[in-house]
């Protein structure tokens, strides 16, 4: 034990030493200028669910320690320093201590402190008299105990058991370090940072603006003077806009590969890339409202997909079909085309599956003279609705007959969080790592947890996993969680898409993360050659 965890300590502090910008010949200067799908609810990081509320925010905060942006796939090897400057574990891997960096200030020039670090955490951790009105990621730290702090620039992180791969959640960019001084309240409206990036404005379903930091620690970062994000619904307006030149790029993983090829063939200059998100699109149904509280109805409803048509119809044949961790290559957990064929309702023989679940319907007193209605609820953003509509097609072929309904994007979560729904079609982040998400999303009570699915089987091996360290040990045991949480048709996954990002040529020094929509928006090495 005491080898494995100073080898991890190790490890951290090389990438402290290797850590370096990119050597380009960037400049100075220019705003940013690109299209949002949707209009977050406010500005709080800490609250935030969403890309479209994340990576508006990632550049006005720092963490304290960050994924390298310009790695396309991100692991614990990939970690960098943001405002620790080194940090180490002890002996037994409960406690994980970080050196701060000295002389940051918050945007509103008081200064950073360890304190900020605790207040975070504490904040986090529902442990303030200031609350977070939602707190997405509060389960995310049911490991963790405490945060002390020793003077202003030492701060540890006392873990109630080992877990090695925590640090991955301290580099994700909803990590953000929020200010002591400053309420949650007001931060929902005009969010303090320390990062590169000041808040300037924002305009529901309209506009969001940063502009660049002057005093930001790093003396010669942003390049970037501002960065504008103009708020259409509409993705054929979007890239119409893009074709025309008003944005530098197309906001990332958002375009269909038609919309992507017509952008192409319209602005051959243009550097166009399809990747593989990390985040699955999944049947969601609330086992808590008749009759979708017997199990065999929602058993004939995950016989019911035909994955493949998902990715054929809205990818193109480029998507892929995985289990609840992102499949590989891009994933580094997930189930490979072999032991995915193992699952329950994964068979080749979609006619097969679907006369089962006629015939359990039929049992329950449905058929072709009585369809069992239903509302499928989805948010109003056509990555989740044009896969709703086929999901709802889809079911008509096993007696339901579905009515699409549409959310707007501010009261989604919540609904879905309250529970407010019978049958979704949602979107759920399936990594890099399996800490924390299967914790966050499918432990008994968890605070993302949309259908109040329980098993304490799993719960127990989701905490065998999250404390192996041995990578071979630690697959066989997600092997196993796969399997069960097939067997209990929770939450079944249909696929995981790609999506397209444009960018016009002089838009230098980004990198588009492939396993994880919510690492990579920094922005600050980020500068345009014009």
């Amino acid at each position: 034990m005491k080898a494995k965890w100073a080898g991890l300590a190790a490890a951290g502090l090389m990438s402290v030493i290797a850590f370096a910008a990119p050597a380009q010949a960037q400049k100075s200067g220019g705003v940013l200028r690109l299209n949002s799908p949707d209009s977050p609810a406010n500005m709080s990081m800490l609250e935030a669910a969403t890309l479209v509320a994340e990576m508006r925010l990632m550049g006005v905060f720092n963490n304290l320690i960050l994924f390298d942006q310009h790695k396309p796939q991100v692991s614990l090897a990939t970690i960098v320093p943001d405002l620790a400057k080194s940090w180490s574990w002890n002996e037994d891997g409960t406690e994980f201590s970080f050196v701060l960096r000295q002389g940051v200030k918050w945007h509103d020039g008081q200064p950073f402190t360890a304190a900020d670090v605790k207040c975070t955490w504490d904040l986090l951790l529902d442990q303030r008299p200031d609350k977070l009105r939602l707190n997405p990621r509060k389960t995310a730290y049911y490991n963790l105990a405490a945060v002390t702090t020793d003077g202003d620039f030492k701060v540890t992180f006392h873990l109630k058991r080992p877990q090695p791969a925590f640090p991955m959640l301290l580099a994700s960019g909803f990590a953000a370090i929020y200010p002591c001084h400053v309420s949650a309240a007001d931060m929902r409206q005009h969010p303090i940072g320390t990062g590169p990036f000041k808040f300037v404005e924002f305009r529901p379903k309209e506009i969001i603006k940063v502009a660049r930091n002057p005093d930001y620690w790093k003396k010669d970062r942003p390049f970037l003077d501002g960065i504008e994000y103009r708020i259409i619904t509409d993705p054929s307006t979007a890239a119409l806009a893009f074709v025309a030149g008003k944005f530098d790029m197309t906001f990332p993983y958002d375009l269909s590969i038609p919309i992507m090829k017509n952008i192409e063939n319209q602005v051959p200059q243009a550097i166009c890339e399809l990747t593989t998100t990390g985040v699955n699109r999944h049947l969601l149904v609330n086992y808590h409202r008749p009759p979708f509280d017997n199990p065999d109805l929602r058993r004939a409803m995950s016989l019911a997909l035909d994955r493949k048509a998902f990715v054929d119809i809205l990818s193109q044949g480029t998507g892929e079909i995985g289990g609840v961790l992102q499949p590989p290559p891009e994933g580094l957990w997930g189930l490979t085309a072999d032991e995915l064929k193992t699952l329950p309702g994964h068979g080749a023989d979609i006619e097969q599956n679907r006369a089962q679940a006629r015939q359990i319907m039929q049992k329950l007193g449905y058929g072709p003279d009585k369809l069992l209605k239903i509302k499928v609820t989805t948010r109003d953003w056509p990555i989740y609705r044009d896969p709703a509509v086929i999901l709802i097609d889809q079911l008509k072929k096993v007696y339901f007959d579905g009515e699409l309904e549409l959310v707007d994007t501010a009261q989604y979560f919540p609904k879905i969080l309250r529970k407010d729904y019978s049958v979704a079609l949602n979107l759920q982040t399936s990594g890099p790592d399996p800490d924390p998400i299967l914790k966050v999303f499918y432990a008994c009570g968890a605070s993302l947890n949309w259908d109040g699915y329980c098993n304490p089987k799993v719960d127990k091996l989701i905490d065998q996993q999250s404390q192996e360290a041995d990578p071979t040990r630690r697959k066989a045991i997600l092997l196993t969680i796969e399997r069960q949480l097939a067997a209990d048709d929770a939450r079944p996954i249909i696929f995981y898409p790609k999506g397209g990002t444009c960018r016009q040529p002089w838009v230098k020094g980004l990198t588009i993360i492939e396993n994880g929509i919510f690492y990579g928006w920094r922005m600050e090495d980020v500068w345009l050659d014009k």
